[in-house]
């Protein structure tokens, strides 16, 4: 199990746990996080769980894949270096503690 502390434009934040295998989106919205719409439900069709991942974590994420990248092209706050949908974060054994920051915006 692990920990993500999602932070919140304002700077307020949460911490929730993940079990192995459970993508970052779907611990936001069973833990009421506010900022991940999610519309389409993690089917990696519509941008609106854009986060950042926080710098110098990024290495140890599996890479996006090229239909994530397609639509980080899509996202309604500016799209930087370290961002990332958050239905395709799953984070790997090695890994026990992740920050977030949530965008302004997400549609």
């Amino acid at each position: 199990m692990a920990q993500i502390r999602f932070i919140q434009p304002d700077g307020s934040e949460a911490v929730v746990s993940i079990d192995n295998g459970t993508s970052v989106m779907l611990a936001a919205i069973r833990n009421g996080i506010s900022g991940i719409d999610a519309e389409c439900g993690g089917c990696l069709d519509c941008a609106t769980c854009h986060v950042y991942v926080e710098e110098g974590a990024s290495g140890l994420l599996a890479p996006p894949q090229p239909e994530e990248l397609e639509l980080l092209g899509s996202v309604a706050a500016p799209r930087k270096s370290n961002s990332r949908l958050s239905c395709q974060l799953k984070l790997p054994l090695s890994i026990t503690s992740l920050t977030v920051h949530i965008p302004e915006a997400q549609s």
